[in-house]
């Protein structure tokens, strides 16, 4: 299974990604911003989800969400 970000770029663990839309995180008061820069995604089972991390938080995102950079 390949993990592919919004544009079909192939995504593999440690790549950077920006993010496409600003994002509210269910469950906290935080807001991703758009163009965001995460460094080192983690891909899960699912080729349409990536694990990310934001501070000492640790959230899984859409794939449509998120842009290679």
């Amino acid at each position: 299974m390949e993990t592919k970000d919004s544009n079909g770029h192939i995504l593999t663990d440690g790549d950077n990604v920006h993010v496409v839309k600003d994002l509210k995180v269910k469950g906290t008061n935080t807001t991703l911003k758009r163009g965001n820069l995460i460094k080192n995604v983690r891909t899960t089972d699912s080729p349409d989800e990536v694990e990310v991390r934001v501070g000492k938080a640790t959230f899984v995102l859409k794939t449509e969400f998120v842009k290679k950079a």
